[in-house]
């Protein structure tokens, strides 16, 4: 990744916050666990999502994929950090799902923000939570 700042204007406890404050749009009428994320990337720009579930639960949507989705429809492609919060016991790790969204457009750097309602933080890297990930360097040069 070419264009990734360090020290982005945003504090990992802003990012938190903006991820508690997206958990409060979540629609999760089936399973109560309401999720937020808050996505930051390269450029400043913060990206926020929450779980959208649907009775159908093969359509629902993590929240963290909400994010993704919506910085990558506007043109962000370098995730710097994302923060989770969700209203549990222990802070909560994003799914395979999410991971693999993630590691799409992350890089050794990028830092994953586990948080609950009580406080409890837990960081971090993506290589850590998701090692020996597939990704587009098993497409290229495909035998």
């Amino acid at each position: 990744m070419t264009n990734r700042i360090y020290g982005a204007a945003i504090s990992d406890d802003e990012l938190i916050e903006r991820a508690k404050e997206a958990r409060l749009a979540a629609h999760a009428p089936y399973s109560k666990f309401e999720v937020g994320a808050a996505l930051l990337v390269a450029d400043g720009r913060v990206f926020t999502g929450c779980n959208i579930e649907n009775s159908t639960y093969s359509l629902t949507m993590c929240a963290e994929r909400v994010a993704v989705f919506k910085a990558v429809s506007e043109g962000a492609r370098e995730f710097l950090k994302i923060a989770i919060a969700a209203d549990h016991e222990r802070p909560t790790p994003p799914c395979g799902c999410c991971r693999q969204m993630i590691w799409e457009f992350a890089d050794d750097e990028t830092v994953v923000i586990l948080a609950n309602l009580s406080g409890d933080v837990q960081k971090f890297k993506i290589k850590d939570l998701f090692p020996n990930a597939f990704d587009a360097s098993f497409l290229q040069g495909v035998r």
